[in-house]
């Protein structure tokens, strides 16, 4: 049976213009060494400059990969729980809930897109926000589509899901940090303790 790869990457860190910082560069430079040991045949990104840029340094490290963006890999809200869960109130604001509908259309092109098996064995590397990593690995484990809130994902962190025709979705690796030295760890998130 063919085996779809996907090994998905948040973008670098970003400065507040959501342009990817010099952080960020080492960054995707790194996930791209890590990832050059694979038979990538595609490097799929986001339209948003965080994420294209990252998918472009990191692609430095994958000669002769075609590198294209995808507009389902955009960073959206993917779900909208109503009601909110408790503490989860003022990371929605009225824009959030004015696109839910938009959000959950993408969302659902997303998986469309990306979460199903291939044709022919492939590896893919796709480029994206937390928020669509996490979706991504909510649907692979069937999870309730609210569960995604609970799923932070570190800057240029590594998560690889498979899919095959006769099985579910298999996620192999979350968040994973190993190719990036502690201070480049967990960027973007406040002071506490991570693993």
């Amino acid at each position: 049976m063919p085996t779809r790869h996907l090994h998905v990457l948040r973008h670098g860190a970003a400065d507040p213009f959501g342009e990817l910082s010099g952080e960020g560069e080492r960054q995707a430079e790194l996930a791209g060494r890590r990832l050059a040991a694979l038979p990538v045949d595609a490097v799929w990104h986001s339209p948003l400059p965080r994420a294209a840029r990252s998918a472009q340094v990191l692609a430095a490290q994958l000669p002769d990969v075609p590198v294209a963006a995808a507009p389902e890999l955009t960073d959206h809200v993917p779900h909208l729980p109503d009601p909110v869960p408790p503490g989860w109130e003022d990371f929605f604001d009225d824009e959030d809930r004015a696109e839910a509908a938009d959000g959950a259309r993408l969302a659902a092109a997303l998986t469309a897109r990306f979460a199903r098996p291939a044709a022919t064995e492939t590896h893919e590397v796709l480029v994206t926000h937390a928020f669509q990593v996490a979706w991504l690995v909510r649907d692979a484990l069937a999870a309730p589509p609210e569960s995604w809130l609970g799923m932070p994902y570190g800057n240029a962190s590594l998560t690889t899901l498979e899919y095959r025709d006769d099985r579910g979705a298999s996620l192999i690796l979350s968040n994973d940090m190993g190719h990036l030295p502690p201070e480049l760890r967990w960027t973007g998130f406040g002071p506490v303790v991570r693993p």
